[in-house]
C-alpha cells in the first residue's frame, strides 16, 4: 500500500512540475517563439538553398525535396528540444531551484520527469508549426494523415528519450552554457552524419558505416516512411530498440545524478 501511495505521489508531483514548466511559456511566450523560429529557418534555408540541386538528385515521392526534407528537420527539432531540457535543468541548479525543491516533501523523480515531459509537449507544438510551414512550402503526406500522426508520435517519443540523455548532461556540468556547448557537440555529428538531409549512399564509405547504424538515421527513416511511404527497412524496430534502450540507461542515470547534485 505504501509503494502504491509513493507511486501516485510521484505522478502527482511530476504533473505539478510539468505544469510549472509549461506556465513559463505562458508568461514568456518569446521562449516558444524563438524555439520555433530556428527550425523554421532551417527548413526554409535547406529547402531553398539546397532544394534546387538535391531535388533533382533525389527521387522523392511527390517529386519535391520538401517531402524528403521535412521528416529529417523534425528529428533535428526534437533533438534541439532535448538540448533545452539539459540547459533548463542546469539553469535551475545554478539558480538554486533544486535547493528549494529539496525542502519540499516531493519525489526526486518529479523534477527531471516533469522537465522532460514539458519539453516533449513543447516539441509537439513546434512539430505542429513545422508541419504547417511545410504544407505552405508544398509538403504533402503521401500515404494519409493517419500515417502522418504516426510520424509525429515517432519523433516525439524519440525526442523524449533523448531529453533524458541531455538531462544527464545538464546535471553533470556546472552551468547552462557548458550544457549547451556539450550537447551541441553531440547533436551536430549525429544530425548531419545521418539520412536527415541527403541519402547516405552519397557519403564516403567510412561515414556511411556510421550513418547507417546510428539512432538518428533510424528516426529519420521511420518519420520519412510514415510521411511519404519510403521503405522502412526495419527502422521501426531499430528505433524502438534504441528508444527503449536510451530510457533504460539514462532515466536511472539522470535520477541518480539529480540526487547526487541535490546532496
Amino acid at each position: 500500500m505504501g509503494t502504491t501511495k509513493m507511486f501516485l505521489n510521484s505522478i502527482e508531483d511530476t504533473f505539478i512540475i510539468t505544469t510549472r514548466n509549461l506556465k513559463r511559456y505562458v508568461r514568456l511566450p518569446q521562449l516558444l517563439f524563438f524555439s520555433s523560429i530556428q527550425p523554421v529557418m532551417f527548413l526554409l534555408l535547406f529547402n531553398y538553398v539546397f532544394g534546387g540541386a538535391l531535388g533533382k538528385a533525389i527521387t522523392v515521392p511527390g517529386g519535391k525535396y520538401i517531402n524528403y526534407l521535412l521528416p529529417g528537420i523534425l528529428i533535428q527539432v526534437v533533438m534541439f528540444g532535448g538540448v533545452q531540457t539539459g540547459i533548463g535543468l542546469a539553469d535551475d541548479m545554478g539558480r538554486g531551484m533544486v535547493d528549494r525543491f529539496r525542502s519540499l516533501p516531493m519525489s526526486r523523480l518529479a523534477v527531471v520527469a516533469g522537465r522532460t515531459l514539458s519539453d516533449s509537449i513543447r516539441n509537439l507544438s513546434v512539430t505542429i508549426i513545422m508541419v504547417s510551414v511545410g504544407l505552405l512550402l508544398g509538403f504533402r503526406f503521401q500515404i494519409g494523415l493517419i500515417n502522418g500522426l504516426y510520424m509525429a508520435i515517432a519523433a516525439i517519443l524519440f525526442g523524449f528519450a533523448l531529453s533524458w540523455v541531455f538531462a544527464f548532461i545538464g546535471m553533470s556540468v556546472k552551468d547552462s552554457e557548458t550544457a549547451q556547448i556539450s550537447s551541441f557537440l553531440m547533436i551536430f555529428p549525429l544530425t548531419f552524419a545521418s539520412a536527415a538531409f541527403v541519402p547516405i549512399a552519397t557519403m564516403p564509405r567510412v561515414l556511411q558505416a556510421f550513418a547507417r547504424n546510428q539512432p538518428v538515421t533510424f528516426a529519420v527513416e521511420v518519420t520519412r516512411h510514415f510521411a511519404i511511404g519510403t521503405p522502412a527497412n526495419g527502422a521501426v524496430w531499430k528505433l524502438l530498440f534504441w528508444t527503449i534502450g536510451i530510457l533504460i540507461v539514462f532515466v536511472p542515470l539522470s535520477i541518480r545524478q539529480y540526487k547526487k547534485r541535490s546532496v
